[in-house]
């Protein structure tokens, strides 16, 4: 018969099953917990420098504050730009003027279109002093005397012409016109516009002047030509409507032959150059 097979206490051995997924649910406290501050990143030094920490007690001075720095830092460019802005408003200033001024003389010529006076010289008499009948010097004891008759011409029609004191006329020889042989001024007088003036004036001099330069001119008197030189010096102020203009100097060059030196001297050339500077 056969035994009989009792059931025995059979364990199984657990089968790897999947463990199953449990969500996980965190349940915090509240608990006040200090926030600790981040910690500070400190730079290593650059190589070849030294950090030396001091006490405070050991620092006798330190920096002020910015808002405790002298005002005269800040203010400084301020006063920078302040003295450009100045010196541009005077160079501003400086260009507007000469382009008023440059406006005003352009203006002024066009509505008066000023013009020089002429000059001319239309007689030279020698009236004592020039007696050259001979190369000696004995015979010349008195002082030269001349008589020149010279015509002033005012071509404007709206500027007349103010002669006032201070003129002067020399007269010498061309090859010498350093020397004077004579001088003289020239009348006072007020010329209107379109005014033709014809002056005569005495020119005097040195015997001694004319003693020194005696066979010169007795060449040049054999010659029957002798040149000689006016030059005229006159301050003149000139009228437009009812302003009168500063002082302004002519200057007249005039370049004449005469036959002789004599009373009845006759011109042979005649030749003026006028000269007038406004500014000078």
């Amino acid at each position: 018969m056969a035994d009989r097979i009792h059931p025995r206490d059979f364990s199984p051995t657990p089968s790897p099953q999947r463990e199953e997924e449990v969500p996980l649910t965190l349940q915090v406290q509240p608990q006040s917990v200090k926030q600790q501050p981040p910690p500070a990143t400190t730079k290593p030094p650059a190589p070849g420098t030294y950090v030396i920490q001091l006490p405070k007690e050991q620092i006798f001075r330190y920096p002020p504050p910015p808002h405790l720095l002298p005002k005269h830092n800040k203010q400084q460019p301020a006063s920078r730009n302040r003295c450009c802005c100045c010196f541009c408003w005077l160079i501003s200033l400086i260009i507007l003027l000469l382009v008023l001024v440059a406006i005003s003389v352009g203006i002024f010529f066009i509505i008066y279109r000023p013009k020089s006076p002429k000059y001319s010289v239309d007689n030279l008499s020698i009236i004592q002093g020039f007696n050259l009948t001979s190369t000696s010097s004995s015979t010349t004891t008195v002082s030269p005397k001349v008589d020149v008759t010279v015509t002033a011409r005012n071509p404007n029609t709206k500027l007349s012409i103010y002669y006032i004191q201070g003129s002067f006329i020399s007269l010498s020889l061309s090859d010498n016109p350093a020397v004077d042989l004579c001088t003289g001024v020239l009348p006072v007088y007020y010329q209107p516009t379109k005014n033709v003036t014809i002056f005569k004036t005495a020119l005097t001099g040195s015997s001694d002047v004319i003693q020194s330069n005696r066979q010169t001119l007795y060449q040049q008197q054999s010659k029957g030509k002798i040149p000689l030189r006016l030059n005229l010096k006159v301050p003149v102020r000139i009228k437009f409507g009812s302003i009168k203009t500063w002082t302004i100097p002519v200057k007249v060059r005039c370049d004449i032959t005469v036959d002789k030196l004599t009373v009845d001297a006759s011109i042979v050339s005649n030749k003026c150059d006028v000269d007038v500077k406004p500014w000078e």
